[in-house]
């Protein structure tokens, strides 16, 4: 028994561990294959894999399409300023293919490790990415890249990422204050030098906002529910699942579902289940939709755990959330690192009410106090106030501070070229008077 005691590891120490190993074995794989790559790169002379002839400028990278409300803001202020930029994509139907940019380079780079071979070998002056973990497991840095910067893709607690998820770039572009001092609170604790940055807003959620402000006021409804949850073991729909969504229908209210894209890969089995027993349209409405404006624009209220979307919701449209928190996990997130209590759950009570196994059986009360209640109007004016800094200003800021920064690795490059050629040619001069 004392030896079981000694070997017993708790389940969210247990998981890490299995996260690093899993991790230490991809990257022991993915080294061997980027071997094989660069062999066979300089074999070619260096044209079978390169992505570009010469050095991109600015280059922004998207694992997938879902994200494209994130960059097409930002792509079109470069538009505007007639900035070449290369947007790189792990979807070969990427919006971007659709759109007639004069400036903007759209290339499928493939998905998954396909995708990340190539961007290990990128040439390029300045990349820009919402994708996480940099140089942690198959993404590394390429020798020829020289200058990483990363935009959040949520308007919430920056450590809410998996471990070590912005611990690699150089740059961040944020929002809020309270960010930054997550940011350099892991830097202090991990022992890194701090990166640069920059507090410019939310480009995505000005877009959203000055959609809604343009869009047709909502003809009379019936009250709308919208179940938006995120994915994995402390999700809403792993949690709770069928008698949740038993209980929203039993409101009477017009039910939607939509589930994180994730979930349909990687929780495959229960979104199958899910859909197959509740295909009844009249009852329950499954939203896919890869633009999620629509159907935020006519939910009246929206239910969801540690989702980003939460803020999306109540901070651009304007509307109550119910939330969930008593077993979300934070061990495989940087949030783990530090003591103080998330930024999401000080700010959640002010703008809707948690959801508990206690009052699930009450959801349509905590529905309709949600929807009536007028205090968590201030309390969205708060949230506000503290995580969307220069609303409207946010895709101009961000691209100011690409810009600055792509224009220091550029003087910076021209310095080093200048200086290598000022020494050749002293070696040459040395050279021709030792003749």
């Amino acid at each position: 028994m004392d030896c079981l005691k000694v070997l017993y590891i708790d389940p969210g120490t247990g998981g890490m561990l299995f996260t690093i190993l899993f991790g230490l074995f991809g990257v022991v794989v993915f080294a061997f294959r980027t071997i094989v790559m660069k062999v066979k790169f300089r074999a070619s002379g260096g044209k079978a894999s390169r992505i570009n002839d010469q050095k991109i400028p600015i280059a922004v990278y998207t694992d997938h399409k879902r994200y494209w409300n994130v960059f097409e803001p930002l792509l079109d202020e470069f538009e505007k300023r007639h900035q070449k930029v290369v947007y790189l994509t792990g979807s070969e139907d990427d919006p971007v293919f659709g759109r007639n940019y004069e400036y903007i380079t759209g290339r499928f780079i493939g998905e998954g490790n396909k995708g990340f071979s190539k961007l290990n070998l990128l040439d390029a002056s300045v990349v820009v990415s919402s994708t996480p973990s940099l140089d942690v497991f198959q993404w590394k840095r390429s020798k020829n890249v020289d200058y990483y910067i990363h935009i959040p893709h949520a308007p919430n607690d920056i450590t809410l990422y998996r471990m070590f998820g912005i611990d690699h770039y150089d740059a961040v572009i944020l929002s809020g204050s309270y960010q930054e001092k997550e940011v350099r609170q892991l830097e202090e604790l991990r022992g890194y030098p701090p990166k640069d940055i920059a507090l410019c807003g939310i480009p995505f959620m000005d877009r959203m906002k000055q959609r809604l402000e343009t869009s047709e006021e909502l003809p009379p409804h019936e009250r709308t529910v919208l179940l938006a949850p995120s994915w994995g073991e402390s999700s809403i729909l792993s949690k709770y699942g069928e008698p949740f969504i038993d209980a929203l229908i039993n409101t009477g209210y017009r039910i939607i579902v939509r589930p994180h894209p994730q979930s349909f890969s990687a929780e495959k089995d229960l979104m199958d289940r899910l859909m197959a027993k509740y295909s009844d349209t009249s009852k329950v409405t499954w939203n896919r939709d890869s633009d999620n404006f629509e159907v935020l624009r006519q939910s009246d209220i929206l239910i969801s755990d540690f989702s980003g979307v939460m803020f999306d919701f109540s901070l651009v449209f304007d509307k109550p959330v119910i939330y969930t928190r008593s077993f979300f996990d934070v061990s495989p997130y940087d949030a783990s690192w530090i003591d103080d209590e998330l930024w999401m759950y000080r700010i959640l009570p002010s703008i809707g009410l948690e959801l508990t196994d206690e009052n699930i059986g009450d959801i349509k009360q905590l529905i309709d106090r949600c929807i009536e209640d007028p205090s968590f109007s201030e309390g969205r004016d708060k949230a506000r106030s503290e995580t969307w800094v220069h609303m409207g200003e946010g895709a101009k800021r961000s691209v100011d501070f690409i810009m600055e920064k792509y224009n220091e690795v550029t003087v910076r490059n021209d310095g080093k070229e200048n200086g290598s050629a000022s020494s050749k040619r002293r070696s040459k001069d040395i050279s021709l008077k030792g003749a």
